[in-house]
């Protein structure tokens, strides 16, 4: 796979520091029962990188002594991670909300028949995948036959109570296809909740515009098809300084599978780990008893996909 990385690490976007820790984000592995076309993970069935058992209780080591308003569980599709239900459990029990970036999918896999109860009985956000409310978009982005499974664990969850309940908040996520930037959130957001009401029955609470990051898979993509001078061209031309406010590297610190931490998910895919002294690569129990705040962000061209527009972060649009 072609990869954008040695183009994206020039300077020219502006410097950023870090605001007091609001997010956790933790990435238990990048093995996925999906490969789709916009995964900036290249995640897919035959990654085989798991966060280990102690590596997740380091995690919650950090979460006892820290104060993590949220705990933000990605992947691949964190759930196949053998200690995605201990984690969940024991990470309630300090009282942070806890997000499941969910591909739907998984739901309906053998073996994960109870997945669902468990996250309504958990109360756990689940913020999901799903770039379109038509079928025909969807499997172009993520291969046939998702939607219709998506469709059917979106149900399961509505039967559940998500979507509806106060304490159970299911999220959905949209990315463009193409070289595209996201719609206008707001909008978007009434024609998912009219579109998928009239033809499934389905509820949700919130939708997410997400732009597609210029790295791993998709970054490859644009490689190969000749178009990643033309979206950088898209994505710095849509800068907008006030963003800079609220990126979500200011509140937020990455863990990967293996316990090291960066100032967010597309750093982390791209190498560039959080630095507080030289060049030393920190692991989540080096940062226990230290306190980030203050510390420059490490940035580079893949930051304006976050700034372009209306912005774009892990809840989704930063205005409308």
């Amino acid at each position: 796979m072609l990869d954008t990385r040695p183009l994206l690490l020039g300077k020219g976007f502006p410097e950023i520091k870090r605001e007091p820790l609001e997010v956790l984000q933790v990435n238990l592995g990048y093995k996925c029962n999906l490969s789709c076309t916009h995964c900036h993970v290249n995640a897919g069935p035959s990654r085989h990188e798991q966060m280990s058992r102690e590596n997740v209780n380091a995690v919650l080591k950090y979460i006892r002594k820290n104060p993590v308003r949220t705990l933000d569980l990605t992947g691949g599709a964190p759930e196949l991670n053998p200690s995605f239900k201990y984690l969940v459990v024991e990470a309630r029990k300090l009282g942070v909300e806890i997000i499941d970036r969910c591909n739907l999918t998984i739901l309906l896999e053998s073996g994960f028949e109870s997945l669902a109860s468990f996250l309504a009985d958990n109360k756990v956000v689940i913020t999901a995948s799903l770039p379109c409310y038509s079928e025909q978009n969807v499997e172009a982005q993520r291969g046939k036959g998702v939607y219709l499974d998506s469709i059917s664990a979106l149900k399961k969850l509505n039967s559940l109570g998500y979507g509806k309940d106060s304490d159970k908040k299911l999220n959905l996520v949209f990315n463009p296809d193409g070289i595209n930037l996201p719609p206008e959130q707001s909008g978007l957001e009434k024609e998912y909740k009219s579109e998928l009401h009239a033809q499934h029955g389905i509820v949700f609470n919130n939708l997410y515009t997400i732009t597609n990051m210029p790295i791993s898979r998709f970054g490859g993509m644009l490689l190969a098809k000749g178009l990643y001078d033309e979206y950088m061209s898209i994505l710095k031309n849509s800068f907008q300084p006030e963003n800079l406010a609220t990126v979500m590297c200011r509140t937020l610190i990455s863990v990967d599978y293996r316990g090291y931490v960066y100032d967010c998910d597309f750093n982390q895919m791209l190498g560039l780990h959080l630095l507080e002294h030289g060049d030393l690569r920190l692991h989540i129990l080096d940062l226990v008893d230290r306190n980030v705040t203050g510390n420059q962000i490490k940035v580079g061209q893949h930051c304006f996909g976050c700034t372009a527009g209306q912005g774009s972060s892990c809840s989704g649009a930063m205005k409308n």
